[in-house]
């Protein structure tokens, strides 16, 4: 499992393979470490398993299937190859671990509950703990320091490295299996024996606020979140406004992300993409919630897919924007199969709002700058929404 948070959305272009695009964030970005894949991803369609990459793809499946020839490591040397390219989002997954992420985008996975990222220090930071997990019931928080793994010090590793040990990638551990992890909140350093999990992700959450003001927490996007949101916005209280939170939302399919959008877009441009120079679109679909007052509430940690949603909202006049400065991680990866069934993720482009905007590296400036208090000053929003209506 990477340290990243993906969404993939099948096309077809070029010449006309079918292919699976992934947006990817970084590993600064928000990683489900142990439990949800930083974001999701999807099996590598068989039209990718059969064409020969081109390009960096090319030299990357040349430098596995040399490894393989001399009786080396072809995922070693893949990811030599890609650390060469100076691409900094690239990664290479054995097939085992792309297959877990497949698994993880049906809302189930075998883990501890943690969420986390690195810091630009190389420090791991727990980002989110799931509740009614391992991690949870061992008193991990959120800003807590992953320190050490099985007694291995994860600082500077990559979040793939770090998922992977925790998940027990390299044993296929089952649920029941032990990790212990180090830990480190502020100047307390301690030891935790987790027991991994059979967890279940409840990716979208619906409450209502005084007033009948209807609060759609999106924690990713995984199978299934579009229509989910879809059907709490037909369910909401046709009198009050919407507040769409996508704080700490690390990602997840772009087709979610689309689908989400067209609950509140009469059709019409969610963002374009670029793939080796060709232009491609997201379109909403039409019948979408035009007139209900609504505010997307977002942070630091919205990124990828939730900044590709932020941004349809915010550029389509949809929603006002409130909270903080969203991650900023639009890059656009393809996938394909190495010679051992690894699968190597190399950057091949970038998307951007309906208005041209990049979010890559700048992300989404809020309408409304709030940190402490979000939520009431969303509410307070929505009621000037309500009132110029």
């Amino acid at each position: 499992m990477s340290g990243r948070d993906l969404f993939c959305q099948p096309r077809r272009f070029g010449r006309g393979a079918a292919l699976t695009l992934v947006f990817a964030s970084v590993l600064v970005a928000g990683a489900a470490t142990g439990s949800l894949p930083v974001g999701e991803r999807k099996a590598v369609p068989d039209e990718i398993r059969q064409a020969a990459p081109v390009g960096r793809h090319e030299e990357v499946a040349r430098a596995a299937a040399e490894a393989m020839a001399d009786g080396k490591s072809p995922v070693e040397a893949a990811e030599r190859a890609v650390s060469r390219s100076g691409d900094r989002w690239a990664a290479v997954y054995s097939e085992g671990e792309y297959e877990e992420f497949e698994e993880s985008l049906d809302g189930e996975y075998t883990g501890v509950g943690l969420w986390a990222r690195q810091e630009r220090d190389g420090r791991i930071e727990v980002t989110k703990v799931a509740s009614d997990s391992p991690a949870a019931a061992a008193g991990i928080r959120t800003g807590d320091l992953l320190r050490r793994v099985d007694g291995k010090s994860v600082d500077g590793r990559p979040v793939t490295e770090v998922v992977s040990l925790l998940r027990g990638d390299a044993t296929d551990a089952p649920a029941g299996t032990t990790v212990r992890v180090g830990l480190q909140r502020g100047t307390r350093a301690w030891t935790e024996t987790l027991r991994r999990a059979r967890l279940s992700t409840d990716p979208v959450t619906v409450r209502r606020l005084s007033g009948g003001v209807t609060v759609i927490r999106i924690a990713s996007f995984t199978k299934g979140v579009g229509d989910t949101v879809r059907t709490a916005v037909r369910q909401a209280p046709a009198d009050a406004g919407i507040v769409l939170d996508l704080r700490g939302n690390p990602g997840g399919l772009v087709t979610e992300a689309v689908t989400a959008a067209s609950a509140f877009l009469d059709g019409g441009l969610v963002a374009t993409y670029d793939v080796d120079g060709e232009q491609q679109a997201l379109h909403a679909d039409a019948g979408g919630d035009t007139t209900r007052p609504l505010v997307a509430l977002v942070d630091g940690g919205t990124m990828s897919a939730a900044e590709l949603l932020t941004g349809a909202l915010k550029d389509r006049g949809r929603a006002v924007v409130v909270g903080s400065r969203t991650f900023g991680k639009g890059s656009v990866q393809m996938p394909s199969r190495l010679p051992d069934g690894s699968v190597a993720e190399l950057t091949v482009g970038h998307y951007r709002t309906p208005s041209g905007r990049g979010v890559d590296g700048t992300g989404i400036t809020p309408d409304l700058e709030a940190h402490e208090g979000a939520l009431q000053r969303a509410q307070t929003v929505l009621s000037g929404l309500g009132d110029a209506r």
